[in-house]
């Protein structure tokens, strides 16, 4: 028998690899179980930060974190290493650090999840048992959905996306290498739902921002090419955001779908959405970002925690999964039908952890409730932002006793330098759920 912080794994092979650092536990093959008041599936913002206030709720080696990946990111500021205004290195922290000290992390990924018996399967076949399941696995990018696109964001230079570790250091790249002459430039947006659905067309108006600072926008095209019929799905900021494209000279192309990338000719084709039959239209690039589609981790896609969309079927005011009452979801991956955002996810764990509390003590949720809160900082140049918050019903749901359908400096800074603080420091540590209390301080106790 081998011991792990008080919990005994049977190793049944020799063979087996089991390598211990700090809270990290790397398993190359295995079909040991353990138990857990508390797994977190995922180690990104919701799975560190509900990991973060479990773990001071339950104590060392009663909650384990899965999660296969050795760097956290912060997400929301791709947009800015996209666009030349941070490094990627700003946006990263090893795992481990991420990850509080003393939960168990599990390196490895998820295989399978058995509600009916409290049981995750990781892919080395490790068995966690659990008493609660709270699951935080985001969203996958599927890249591969759009033909072409992959061969062309490992071949192309022209071709980049801020969606991914991997690609998003090609955007400045392309903004640098972009003709002193004049050309064309793609920007892209794929059916819903996605995370962070405003990062699309705000590195557009950077890269826009970016030619006219550097004497190269004249005799360029910028194209916003989405497959949605609306800009932005909040009707007071949708209506500044064209404001804002009426003023820059770009041209928005209302429902066209990304499906096909040929980087060899330097063109992408779209299909004009809500025809029968289809139409598509290819267009040449000189420049062309690509937001991906996404969706549910397969693991989740079929299994008895997931919708018929595939995302964990929760409760939208509570979290709460509508069948198995042990099982609780946060960010991305849930059927929340909000914005998906980090910004949801403070909010959503604020909320998740009065669930959770109710749980415990054997009763239903009650008291307040998750009313969608979710923000998007939308960078419309260097040094300007509009800060859109906005609630279930697609209606503002402000902070500042302002108008925040105006671009502002403010809110650039508020975006740039001080968020990342909350995020690294209060965010993932459990300690920030949104500014729903200095929203109601500032607007003098009035509105939600």
């Amino acid at each position: 028998m081998q011991s792990l912080g008080g919990i005994a794994l049977r190793t049944v092979r020799s063979s087996q690899a089991i390598y211990l650092r700090s809270t990290v536990c790397y398993y190359s093959s295995s079909s040991d179980k353990s138990s857990y008041k508390c797994v977190v599936l995922g180690g990104g913002a919701g799975g560190c930060a509900m990991a973060s206030k479990m773990a001071r709720k339950f104590g060392a080696g009663h909650v384990a974190v899965v999660e296969p990946k050795d760097t956290h990111y912060y997400q929301p500021m791709f947009t800015l290493v996209g666009s030349g205004h941070k490094t990627i290195a700003d946006s990263r922290q090893p795992m481990g650090k991420s990850i509080p000290k003393n939960a168990k992390w599990i390196k490895d990924s998820v295989a399978s999840v058995d509600p009916d018996n409290n049981l995750v399967t990781t892919s080395a076949g490790l068995q966690l048992e659990y008493e609660m399941l709270i699951v935080a696995v985001g969203l996958q990018l599927d890249f591969s959905k759009i033909k072409g696109s992959i061969e062309a964001l490992q071949k192309d230079p022209r071709v980049c996306s801020n969606y991914s570790p991997d690609y998003v250091h090609k955007t400045y790249q392309a903004f640098k290498a972009f003709p002193k002459s004049g050309g064309t430039a793609i920007f892209t947006m794929p059916v819903m739902p996605i995370k962070c659905p405003g990062a699309p067309q705000k590195i557009m108006y950077l890269f826009d921002d970016y030619l006219r600072t550097n004497d190269k926008r004249e005799g360029s095209k910028i194209l916003y090419n989405t497959n949605l019929p609306v800009i932005f799905g909040v009707k007071k900021y949708a209506n500044a955001l064209l404001e804002v494209v009426e003023e820059r000279g770009l041209t928005v192309n209302f429902q066209h779908n990304l499906v096909e990338v040929d980087h060899a000719k330097g063109e992408a084709t779209f299909a004009k959405v809500g025809l029968d039959p289809v139409e598509t239209v290819t267009m040449s690039y000189d420049l062309l970002h690509i937001a991906p589609p996404m969706s549910a981790p397969d693991f989740l896609k079929g299994s008895p925690l997931a919708n018929e969309a595939g995302y964990v079927d929760v409760s939208k005011e509570h979290l709460q999964h509508n069948k198995y009452e042990n099982v609780f979801a946060i960010g991305d991956c849930s059927s929340a039908p909000t914005s998906k955002t980090a910004a949801a996810v403070a909010a959503e764990s604020g909320i998740l952890s009065n669930t959770i509390d109710a749980y415990l003590k054997g009763q239903k949720p009650s008291g307040l409730e998750y009313d969608g809160y979710t923000s998007c900082p939308l960078i419309t140049k260097g040094g300007k932002t509009i800060l859109a918050e906005f609630d279930y019903n697609a209606q503002p749901l402000e902070t500042f006793p302002i108008n925040q359908g105006k671009e502002r400096r403010t809110m650039w800074h508020l975006k740039k330098d001080f968020m990342p603080f909350l995020y690294w420091n209060m965010l993932i540590r459990g300690h920030w759920h949104g500014p729903r209390i200095f929203r109601k301080l500032l607007h003098l106790g009035m509105g939600k």
